[in-house]
């Protein structure tokens, strides 16, 4: 049965192989980016959040199948915590009224290796509080202080432990829609292509994602995880990070994290 389903990111990356994907399948996908998609919006700001949310429910009908949050960024600036955290939480919480007037709702985001790493207290408490003022005051702090590299993590693990708080609660669960994330490793997409250009950054890198199992991912690996996430087949997981990174989680953590 042909679903609609939304997709944030799908003008590159995993969000357009996910998007591709889902409508050789036969779904109705709507697609959210900043340009050449259904609906463009700016979800590093509060009004582009809401622009987005209410352009796609408009043309979803007020229901949609499913939510996939993939359209973020990895900078040294406050944008990931922008982005990745408030534009993902605020496109999945305008969103979920729609999907729990569906039959099988379910809901996905994207994570990251890099919410394991060094993280900024001070960004991540703010954010987990759903305070974005504080957030992006703390946030220009770290980036003022030349410590701009733990603002993608902080973003990513702020994103994580929202999901796992939320997935369980009256509005999600018991709504019935499961809510997930996969967290890649490094992902050859046009948002790592500096990382792969600059010798420098290429050993950073490696050295802070050991890839052992077939090494860099392409984005269609991620969204194979993805669509599986939000499939009708998935009826019973939910709050789950899934390391789709070459084994790089564990390698990191070690076996005694699980």
């Amino acid at each position: 049965m042909a679903r609609t389903i939304a997709v944030s990111g799908t003008a590159s990356g995993i969000g357009k192989a996910l998007a591709g994907m889902l409508r050789d399948a036969g779904d109705t996908v709507i697609g959210i980016d900043l340009r050449d998609a259904d609906v463009c919006a700016d979800l590093s700001v509060p009004e582009g959040r809401a622009g987005a949310v209410a352009q796609t429910l408009e043309k979803a009908g007020g229901r949609l199948d499913a939510v996939v949050a993939c359209a973020g960024v990895s900078d040294f600036t406050v944008m990931p915590v922008k982005v990745n955290f408030f534009g993902v939480v605020g496109l999945l919480e305008g969103l979920r009224p729609a999907l729990a007037a569906a039959e099988a709702p379910r809901a996905a985001v994207v994570g990251s290796i890099s919410g394991t790493h060094p993280v900024d207290d001070d960004v991540v408490r703010a954010c987990l509080e759903g305070d974005e003022p504080a957030a992006l005051a703390a946030a220009a702090k770290v980036e003022e202080s030349g410590a701009g590299g733990r603002l993608y993590p902080s973003s990513k693990s702020s994103l994580a432990q929202w999901m796992r708080r939320v997935c369980v609660t009256p509005e999600w669960a018991g709504a019935g829609i499961p809510l997930n994330a996969i967290a890649p490793g490094v992902v050859k997409t046009p948002m790592t292509t500096p990382l792969f250009e600059d010798e420098a950054m290429f050993k950073v890198m490696n050295e802070a994602v050991p890839m052992p199992l077939n090494g860099y991912a392409d984005p269609e690996v991620i969204a194979e995880a993805l669509r599986w996430l939000v499939s009708p087949s998935n009826t019973h997981m939910t709050g789950q990070v899934i390391y789709v990174d070459g084994g790089a989680e564990p390698t990191l953590r070690g076996p005694a994290t699980f």
